[in-house]
């Protein structure tokens, strides 16, 4: 099994694109695989005959595990299934062979591998006990994301890594978990889906490893309103109508270029600040949430991010976004006004350092620099931020940069 994206722990094998006895060259198709976050095309890395297909469709694998074999020429076809790593000592050693399967990448584990599904040696239990770490937060880099010896010792050695140790009194961890009520007749006992899996960890892990903290600020909206009203008309025949979501797009984008310090990762022992505002963009699929990545943001016109963010959203749906396309972002943007919305808080979507909350455009009475109570439409901002990258005073400066750029939008036009 490939590592299809950068999330990506296990895939399904939903559908085999070759037979036993087919030959197949370099970037042949092999099979259609689900990953966290699409469905994808598995391609061979080999050229060869396929000599046994290990496992069925709809079957679920991890990182590395043996799907098929490809056979050169004369070549006789394996007793069992070979894989990229046999064992590992209880110094966290792997000891690698030679594999002849469809091309195997090594796992990248998440930082929380879940309850239930924590692979560990003997030897690293022993320590994490004496040590009262919770192995959840250990990211394992023996075979399979196993949990080794050295990955405890690194992560002792590394007060910043932020592990997570168990507190505990008389030798009891207090560490729980409560089980949901049984399900009866009538109830459905839905088995998470890959998409699923990964963002229940990736989300349990923002909230309990990253220190949120939340503001808001409301705007104005009638002159984006406004103008986004006549630019449409003026539009007429275009085919591509702007939206209120693309000028919060480019908005928030060039308010990172102003208050750069968002635009940032916490790294151990250092922050990254990136030159470049790669926009992740929230999008709703029918099973759960992805985020395709805007390239350099800040250099692109609105009409170019309407464009692109349009594309992205429909081949998101559709399954059919690359690796690359939804990893790698610096920012991300949650709009949630279309559903009618009025405010929230988002969680940080890690490694990144904040994530911006939109709400929707409600009519209101609002006060007028005269003094007078008139109508108004207003839009209720959020942004959560990591404290460990951003102070309460870049946030609020931020979210000021991108009530600026909202509240006179012909200037983010240019």
């Amino acid at each position: 099994m490939p590592k299809l994206s950068d999330t990506m722990t296990e895939g399904t094998l939903l559908k085999w694109l070759v037979k036993v006895g087919d030959k197949v060259g370099v970037g042949d198709p092999l099979a259609e695989v689900e990953t966290d976050k699409a469905t994808m095309e598995m391609v061979a890395f080999d050229e060869g005959t396929v000599g046994a297909l290990y496992v069925q469709e709809g079957s679920k694998k991890a990182l590395g595990e043996p799907l098929a074999v490809l056979l050169e020429e004369g070549e006789d076809l394996p007793e069992q299934p070979v894989t990229s790593a046999t064992a590992s000592d209880e110094n966290g050693e792997a000891q690698s062979t030679e594999s002849i399967t469809a091309h195997v990448t090594e796992a990248v584990p998440l930082p929380f591998a879940g309850e239930g599904r924590i692979k560990a040696s003997p030897l690293a239990r022993k320590i994490a006990a004496a040590e009262s770490i919770d192995l959840s937060r250990i990211a394992g880099s023996g075979p399979g994301g196993r949990i080794v010896k050295r990955d405890l010792e690194k992560a002792i050695d590394n007060p910043a890594s932020g592990v997570a140790r168990v507190a505990s009194t008389g030798g009891t961890s207090r560490l729980t978990t409560v089980s949901p009520k049984p399900s009866g007749s009538g109830d459905q006992r839905m088995m998470l889906s890959s998409m699923r899996t990964i963002i229940a960890q990736r989300l349990l892990a923002s909230k309990t490893q990253i220190p949120h903290f939340y503001l808001h600020v409301e705007l104005d909206a009638e002159p984006l309103m406004v103008l986004i009203k006549q630019a449409n008309i003026a539009a007429a025949e275009n085919s591509n109508k702007l939206t209120i979501n693309d000028f919060v797009l480019k908005a928030a984008a060039s308010a990172a270029v102003a208050q750069p310090k968002v635009n940032a990762s916490f790294d151990g022992d250092a922050i990254i600040q990136y030159a470049s505002v790669d926009l992740s963009v929230a999008i709703a699929v029918d099973d759960g949430l992805v985020t395709p990545v805007i390239r350099s943001a800040q250099e692109k016109s609105i009409l170019e991010i309407s464009l692109e963010v349009k594309d992205l959203a429909q081949r998101a749906r559709a399954k059919k976004l690359s690796p690359d396309e939804f990893s790698g972002g610096t920012l991300t943007v949650s709009n949630l006004g279309a559903y009618g919305v009025d405010s929230f808080d988002a969680i940080i979507n890690p490694p990144q350092s904040v994530i911006l909350s939109i709400g929707g455009i409600v009519n209101k009475p609002v006060v007028s620099k005269e003094g007078q109570i008139v109508p108004g439409k207003r839009m209720n901002v959020g942004i959560s931020c990591d404290h460990r990258v951003v102070d309460g005073a870049v946030g609020a400066e931020y979210l000021a940069e991108f009530k600026k750029r909202m509240e006179n939008p012909a200037s983010i036009l240019v």
